[in-house]
């Protein structure tokens, strides 16, 4: 059984995105870090950090979004959000995934000039492709979108990617 925990708002919607979009069975417990519930003594328990996202995959904690994006992607072959039988390609959405964690996922948190700086440097890594790799939605396309959405809901930045809408 998955269980993801999760709070509102967070990073936590990728990996919610993407066990959706795997169609898994799992379970959703929410924490509120207004009520610091990912500060309580079960939680720390189970993510000593009191971060979310965890997956917990029979009882045993996944932690960090790339991480869990890569469990799905690699667990429900059938949902292809990894490409199939490309080596190159898989690197490729890895290398996107390193970008988001390390340059985009921060920029949030330097200011709007920053941010926006850094989206324009997406969209010219998309180079005017409706995908970060390939032909298809992969996990760095979850965790782009999900990033995204987060930039605009706390900025209220009238921002977008304009070839990419995603």
């Amino acid at each position: 059984m998955l269980t993801l925990y999760l709070a509102p708002g967070s990073s936590s919607m990728a990996p919610h995105i993407a066990l959706r979009e795997v169609d898994a069975r799992f379970e959703i417990r929410a924490l509120s870090f207004a009520r610091r519930e990912n500060r309580s003594p079960d939680y720390l328990a189970i993510n000593p950090e009191g971060k979310v996202p965890t997956l917990l995959v029979e009882g045993r904690p996944l932690t960090e979004v790339a991480g869990i994006l890569f469990y799905l992607a690699k667990r429900f072959p059938a949902a292809r959000l990894l490409p199939e039988a490309d080596v190159e390609a898989e690197a490729q959405v890895v290398a996107w995934m390193s970008f988001l964690a390390a340059t985009v996922h921060p920029a949030r948190r330097q200011g709007i000039e920053v941010a926006r700086a850094v989206y324009r440097r997406v969209e010219r890594r998309l180079d005017g492709r409706a995908w970060a790799v390939g032909g298809g939605m992969s996990i760095a396309d979850i965790h782009l979108c999900q990033l995204f959405w987060k930039f605009r809901a706390k900025s209220g930045a009238a921002f977008s990617l304009e070839r990419n809408p995603l």
